[in-house]
């Protein structure tokens, strides 16, 4: 079910976890910026100045560069305003049917409003939202002191982005009614006493109004600048100051600042992780756990931060590198009134390892022989373009890790290299093209057709392959942009073999436009735009928009089709088709598809885990067409029962078959983006959860109400489980390997390239 609530996504940043770092001019001991709410109640924003005039640049450069440009007229405001209370609210649950229509008359006047740099009306549709928001939550919490009846035959909407608006405030109070009751049927079902579930849920509905109350002017402009660019084309975005910096950081990989991960947990903030190496893991004195009330730059005076939200929080603890910071640590093992620790370091470079291509091994048996499988993971396509820009020789770059991994797999022998992009969303367009040159000789990867309908054709110009023996490339609904066009070239050269589900279908080439160079001066910031440029299309001429790149050999399906990916969007650009460029397969794998395919199949049939698999597809796919789940308790224990049964049954049946049992779904990484020319990443994939031997019972808890060490453990156990899609993408390589060696004729048809390989090994 696709979700577009940007209250919530506005709200992210007390959600998520940070690395801290940033730029000299950055850390300057000040005030969170101005907040939505005061201790007495809503506080009306207004827009600053510098954004009434960011606004109107953007509209300006939209309006006349953008793939699909489109004038800012009042069919466009209509769409903006639609847009603009969709992203605020899309499940319906705070505005009501009379607010939309007191601001009827504002829907053909967004346009006048950016041209007219005056704001003041979407400030004012946002401060209401603001209003509703605190009103819900009083409703929610004032429904805890009544006990719900679980005997009544009632049932709860789970997705309303398709229903109407609440006529009246009535209808609005029992779609919350019903909500805090689930709520509070969960925690009753996960064992909680009365008093127990009435503390933790006020706790959290308290909780989200305090992360309301810290949404501040840039927050809710660039909310309206969002409604505005996606209104033109799903993967046009503005990007507010901040968003513009963390974005920069986030793709090169490598980052200034002590190297610790930040969260927000009941108004602190609190170290979720510690990056080995970093001067927080060398400092000795911080552990996971620990939580930061306070900051200083150098021998300054610390800054209180307690109740802060966590980019102000990150804002100051990130520095240039070689300078001091000092924190204020309250031990993670100690009540709120135990003594502090005051923690100094110097800041330097970090590695963001955690977003790198990986390497592993997974060994296949095949009768007599072992097949290895050299294993890729590249969660993005990343590029330091400054570094590279500089003439840096050591600049970070996804080609450049994987060439040096595929050499190390070369010495450890490896049959077979399997590139994973599972929910990997782009990146560089630069990277998807030469990391292809690794795996072709010479020759076009993609095409690019411009608004004015010129084609250009990107190429690998670089003679020579750094792995010449089969291959495959495994996806998802989560990998787009980037990935597909790897993994289309791959597909049209014939080079390897695609495994997985359809892919997200985004074949759009973004480029970032700095706002800041139409800025009066250097203190005033506007911002950037992520703005389609462009089309790519696939080197046989057809394009990955809207139908994604089409695997060689379909694994079970796990995401919703409807619900996520390209085809999702109602403003989409529409499939076409140019002419190929001019190109020479390297190889032809058509003869493998379907006997591989039928050994597939046939093994997962077998397969008890492939199995569960596909009744928890089942049971998705049902509940996703109920769109409802019953609120009477005695229904509720049924159905649970019997997920335990099944549970305790599949835990008998995978250790009577393997010994041992998982119970974590396994985590998937988030895709992020590269500076300059680049098809920007997706949402993660919203792939069914779909469990691998005991499902994990819900707790009726969120995130931030679990134990943090408990919670770290859970998701360390996921991260470890067995990952029975790539399992499965090894053994359909190990059959390839099997029969290329086995059928030296075939090997010549499929791989020309590659020398004669060895008969029956």
């Amino acid at each position: 079910m696709k979700k577009h609530h940007l209250f919530m996504a506005a709200m992210a940043f007390a959600m998520s976890a940070h690395v801290v770092t940033a730029q000299p001019e950055k850390v300057a001991a000040v005030a969170p910026a101005k907040t939505a709410v005061t201790a007495a109640g809503p506080l009306q924003m207004k827009p600053l100045a510098e954004q009434t005039q960011a606004a109107l640049w953007a509209s300006r450069v939209l309006g006349r560069y953008h793939y699909k440009a489109t004038p800012l007229d009042d069919a466009m405001s209509v769409k903006i305003f639609d847009n603009y209370f969709r992203n605020l609210d899309s499940e319906k649950l705070y505005f009501v049917q009379a607010d939309i229509d007191g601001f009827a008359s504002l829907r053909t006047k967004m346009d006048d409003a950016i041209n007219n740099e005056n704001l003041a009306a979407p400030f004012a549709i946002h401060n209401l939202f603001l209003q509703r928001f605190a009103e819900r939550m009083n409703y929610a919490r004032q429904l805890l002191k009544t006990k719900p009846d679980f005997t009544l035959d009632e049932t709860l909407e789970l997705d309303r982005e398709k229903s109407p608006w609440a006529k009246s405030e009535d209808e609005v109070r029992e779609l919350w009614r019903k909500r805090v009751k689930n709520d509070w049927l969960r925690l009753k079902l996960a064992g909680k006493d009365e008093k127990a579930i009435r503390d933790t849920l006020d706790k959290r509905y308290e909780n989200y109004v305090s992360r309301i109350k810290k949404l501040n002017n840039e927050d809710v402009f660039q909310m309206f600048m969002n409604a505005y660019a996606t209104a033109i084309e799903p993967h046009t975005n503005y990007l507010g100051p901040r968003s513009a910096d963390n974005f920069d950081i986030a793709m090169r990989l490598s980052l200034e600042g002590i190297g610790a991960v930040l969260q927000s947990r009941d108004e602190y903030t609190v170290i979720r992780e510690i990056v080995p190496g970093s001067p927080a893991a060398l400092s000795g004195k911080l552990k996971v756990g620990d939580k930061i009330v306070g900051v200083a730059q150098g021998n300054g005076p610390f800054t209180d931060v307690l109740g802060w939200r966590i980019d102000d929080v990150v804002q100051l603890v990130r520095g240039e590198k070689n300078t001091t910071v000092r924190l204020d640590v309250l031990p993670g093992d100690a009540g709120p009134d135990a003594k502090h620790v005051t923690v100094t370091m110097v800041r330097k470079k970090i590695s963001m390892e955690e977003q790198a291509a990986k390497k592993s091994i997974i060994e296949v048996k095949d009768g007599a022989f072992k097949r290895r499988v050299g294993v890729i993971s590249l969660p993005t396509f990343y590029l330091d373009f400054e570094g590279r820009r500089r003439g840096d020789k050591d600049y970070r770059s996804a080609t450049r890790d994987v060439a040096r991994i595929l050499g190390e797999l070369k010495k450890e022998k490896v049959d077979n290299v399997l590139i994973d992009l599972r929910n990997n969303g782009g990146g560089s367009l630069t990277e998807a093209i030469e990391l292809t040159g690794l795996f072709i000789d010479k020759g076009p990867v993609v095409q690019q057709r411009d608004a004015t309908g010129r084609v250009e054709v990107e190429a690998d110009t670089q003679a020579g392959l750094a792995w010449d023996g089969p291959m495959g490339v495994l996806i998802n609904r989560g990998s787009a942009s980037a990935s597909e066009i790897f993994a289309a070239a791959i597909q049209d050269y014939g080079r390897g073999l695609v495994i997985g589900e359809p892919s997200f279908g985004k074949g759009t080439v973004q480029t970032l436009i700095d706002l800041d160079r139409f800025a009066p001066g250097e203190k005033v910031r506007y911002g950037e735009l992520k703005m389609t440029i462009a089309q790519f299309f696939r080197i046989n001429g057809g394009t990955t928009q809207l139908r994604g790149v089409t695997p060689d050999i379909k694994l079970p399906q796990l995401s919703d089709m409807e619900g996520f990916g390209e085809s999702s969007y109602d403003n989409a650009l529409p499939w076409v088709a140019i002419k190929p460029a001019s190109y020479t397969a390297a190889g032809d794998l058509k003869e493998l598809i379907g006997p591989l395919q039928q050994r597939h199949e046939a093994r997962i049939a077998k397969d008890k885990e492939f199995q569960f698999l596909k009744e928890d597809i089942d049971e998705i796919l049902k509940l996703r067409k109920e769109n409802a789940i019953s609120l009477n308790e005695a229904v509720r224990r049924k159905e649970r029962d019997a997920q335990d049964a099944r549970a305790k049954l599949r835990e008998a049946r995978l250790a009577g078959a393997t010994g041992t049992a998982t119970d974590e779904p396994a985590a998937a990484p988030g895709g992020k983006e590269a500076r300059g020319k680049v098809p920007e990443p997706t949402k993660p994939a919203k792939a069914v959860t779909a469990v691998r031997g005991v499902p994990r019972q819900d707790d009726g808890l969120q995130y931030d109400e679990r134990d943090l060490a408990a919670e770290i453990a859970a998701e360390k156990a996921a991260k470890d489980a067995k990952d029975i899609f790539l399992q499965e993408a090894a053994n359909i390589l190990a059959d390839e390997v099997g029969m290329l060696r086995t059928d030296t004729r075939m090997a010549s048809r499929a791989m020309p390239y590659m020398a004669t390989p060895r008969a029956g090994n």
